[in-house]
């Protein structure tokens, strides 16, 4: 009688916290986002100009200004891909994946969302889903239906928020299980005659966002993430730093059993160093169903820029970073608070934000809504507020193209170094030709290496605490 009195309080308590939570993620004040009008900006590897009088206005939500951050971004030939009208339909088409409440409890706990712990999870989600639609969808690719979402979604999202507050609060506090809120109206037109590229854009696009599903079955979904980092100590509710998630990340690759999903592998650095051979060795793998083939490869690079704070010396290769075609983005963000950056102007970070709570989407349903999977409008964070843990990523559909990004990475780490050790190096040759580093057999049931566990619970406790 006595544990189930004690498991009955955690449950209150958990409910508590999650109402808590969800209220505190819930309200979103709209704040415009202010773009200077004389600088490009880049949005992972496409360059965007504001610069005619008449494209302002396409773009609600952003303020101009007429000055700069005093900062010129001259070192990269780059290509202008559009205007203000071209960049908004590129960054709404980009997944956004944000807390999330009222889904299938997560096993081994009483949480039913993850306010308040999962932000880092989800912008490692947000990283494999930009590196997932590379592989299916290609960069070129927009969501048609971009510019159907109003900018001014956000106002409606904090009266809808008075609604969930209450609803969240009473069902809390009178244990019911799903609180009752009235239907946000969906916005949108009815949806137009598409061709057959469209149609397979639009399988791939869904089956994309599914995978990332909040439900137990979904192979990159929160549920699994929690089930691969209880291999490293974590558990849910605990937080989660970047070095982690790229793990996790590439345990959940490897494991996932969907057969579109054979065709791409991940690999993270050892101690900020990429062994081509072992990356290359990886596209080169035998797919499940043994057939031969290359595999597209997500590298991911756990790097630190900076001690206690971040190194400014390190801006204008994060800006370097982030003009690439073959970046998926950062995992990063401020002192406890996680972030996904996807780009900048000037000395700013553009980045998606996740921490904001919406409803449980069922997405194994035919048609599920796609709105809250996209972010209307972006954000902009000073360079000087990042914390210094993050993980790189980048995608390589070919072996060629493997060797083409690590030879321009490493040209920009060694013109971006003012010291003798750039951030991370590329490395001919396999990991085990070294001394400092092994590749040990796994065991059966056991997802992560001895030396994988040493690295990750080092990581664990040298990285920020996220809230």
């Amino acid at each position: 009688m006595e544990a189930t009195g004690t498991d009955e309080v955690e449950k209150i308590k958990s409910k508590f916290m999650s109402a808590w939570h969800n209220m505190k993620y819930s309200w979103v004040l709209k704040t415009k986002t202010y773009f200077s009008r004389n600088s490009p900006v880049f949005l992972l590897g496409k360059c965007y100009h504001f610069k005619t009088e008449g494209e302002y206005r396409a773009l609600h939500s952003f303020q101009f200004s007429s000055a700069g951050d005093g900062s010129n971004f001259d070192k990269i030939n780059t290509e202008i891909s559009g205007n203000v009208e071209e960049f908004r339909k590129d960054f709404i088409s980009r997944i956004w994946l944000t807390y999330r409440e009222e889904f299938p409890q997560i096993k081994g706990s009483a949480l039913t969302t993850d306010c308040g712990w999962g932000c880092t999870l989800r912008t490692g989600q947000m990283l494999l889903a930009q590196g997932l639609m590379l592989h299916f969808l290609g960069r070129a690719w927009v969501w048609p239906e971009a510019l159907d979402m109003d900018s001014s979604d956000s106002e409606s999202w904090t009266s809808n928020t008075v609604r969930k507050l209450t609803a969240s609060f009473e069902a809390s506090l009178t244990a019911e299980r799903d609180p009752k809120i009235l239907p946000r109206p969906q916005r949108g037109p009815a949806r137009r005659s598409w061709d057959v590229s469209e149609m397979r854009n639009e399988v791939y696009h869904r089956k994309i966002i599914s995978w990332f599903g909040d439900s137990p079955l979904a192979a990159f979904g929160l549920h699994q993430l929690i089930e691969y980092g209880k291999k490293s100590g974590k558990i849910a509710g605990d937080w989660y730093g970047p070095a982690v998630v790229a793990h996790i990340l590439r345990k959940a690759v490897e494991e996932a059993r969907d057969p579109e999903l054979q065709g791409v592998t991940v690999y993270v650095a050892q101690d900020c160093t990429v062994y081509s051979s072992d990356v290359i060795d990886r596209q080169c793998s035998f797919m499940d169903s043994g057939k031969a083939g290359t595999k597209a490869v997500i590298i991911l690079v756990p790097v630190r820029l900076g001690g206690e704070r971040t190194n400014t010396d390190y801006l204008e290769f994060v800006k370097g970073i982030l003009s690439l075609e073959y970046c998926v983005g950062i995992i990063g963000g401020k002192p406890k608070q996680s972030y996904y950056f996807a780009g900048f102007q000037d000395d700013s970070l553009i980045y998606m934000d996740p921490h904001y709570c919406q409803s449980f989407v069922d997405v194994s349903i035919k048609d599920f809504p796609l709105e809250s999977f996209h972010c209307p409008s972006p954000k902009k964070m000073s360079f000087k507020k990042m914390d210094p843990s993050c993980t790189i990523g980048f995608y390589c559909r070919t072996v060629q193209d493997f060797e083409k990004a690590s030879e321009e990475i490493t040209k920009m780490l060694k013109s971006s170094s003012k010291e003798k050790y750039p951030l991370f190096t590329f490395v001919k040759g396999h990991s085990r030709d070294y001394d400092f580093a092994s590749s040990p057999l796994h065991e059966e049931n056991d997802l992560f290496s001895e030396d994988e566990k040493k690295r990750l619970k080092r990581f664990s406790t040298e990285e920020f605490v996220l809230l």
